[in-house]
């Protein structure tokens, strides 16, 4: 069998096992449904808000947006979170000591939080139908928009999560990128429509992937109408796809690079010491 195909196949299996075992850890489950069950009490309270400008619900507007969100949150800090965990208990350095290894493990890493993305999405979607009017979900073409979006969205923010899970040795560092990420889903009109904003913030938030991913769910979620309030008066989809595949090439290019000088890196002494601050930390 072809190598790259024999890490694919190790890596699809590698995948499946940790998803289902993340389905039975506690703590993962409460990682996946507490956010879920705090965004859909959130959006419940926001039932009766209206868009400005609009009598449709701020809360039905909002859904769409935070299923974005959690595809770009999935993503970016997802991914560096497992890769930083991994290499300071030393799974890295034993993917990295077997043939593809350091793919296959990638492969796995994709397949988990691919799949934990789109359980939440559904998780979150289907609750908020029962008590949030105007998310049309009978219509062709809600669905075709998904079919895009969601898998593009999730190639433009897995690998840049390969990426700075790579530079970040210490899981404590991880706030410098959880407070930045926090800040641009502020920006990104992901609860509240960024028209009012000052030109030079709306500039900011479109050029991450966080805003378009938010604006390409609406689009296919919300009523066509909606799109007026949107910055240009429509959902955009042409520049949705065009920021989010430039964010996908950037990330696809610099992943492997990254990744590849990060695995030259590891050694067990690395490894060790690692460990050892650890317990100098716990103690």
């Amino acid at each position: 069998m072809n190598p790259t195909m024999a890490a694919v196949r190790a890596g699809v299996r590698r995948g499946g096992i940790e998803l289902r075992n993340s389905f039975t850890n506690a703590q993962d489950l409460w990682n996946y449904f507490f956010p879920t069950v705090a965004l859909l009490v959130t959006m419940f309270f926001m039932r009766g808000a209206t868009v400005p400008g609009t009598s449709f619900s701020l809360g039905a507007r909002t859904l769409p947006s935070a299923l974005g969100m959690g595809i770009a949150f999935g993503g970016l800090l997802g991914l560096s979170q497992q890769l930083i965990v991994d290499r300071e208990d030393g799974t890295l350095l034993r993917a990295k000591a077997t043939p593809n290894g350091m793919f296959g493990y990638l492969v796995g890493k994709i397949v988990l939080l691919s799949t934990v993305s789109l359980i939440g999405l559904v998780l979150q979607l289907t609750p908020g139908l029962f008590f949030l009017d105007g998310i049309r979900v009978t219509e062709a073409g809600a669905w075709f928009t998904l079919a895009w979006v969601v898998p593009l969205g999730l190639v433009a923010t897995l690998p840049l999560g390969a990426v700075i899970g790579s530079l970040i040795e210490n899981p404590r560092n991880m706030g410098l990128v959880v407070m930045p990420v926090f800040g641009l889903i502020a920006l990104s009109g992901i609860f509240y429509p960024i028209n009012g904003y000052p030109g030079w913030l709306q500039a900011i938030a479109q050029v991450f992937p966080i805003y378009w991913l938010g604006l390409g769910t609406r689009s296919a979620l919300l009523p066509d109408g909606l799109a007026a309030v949107e910055l240009g008066g429509s959902w955009r989809h042409l520049e949705t796809f065009g920021v989010l595949g430039l964010w996908a090439v950037l990330g696809l290019t610099l992943a492997p690079v990254v990744l590849r000088r990060m695995a030259r890196r590891e050694s067990g002494s690395r490894v060790a010491a690692r460990r050892e601050k650890a317990m100098q930390r716990v103690a």
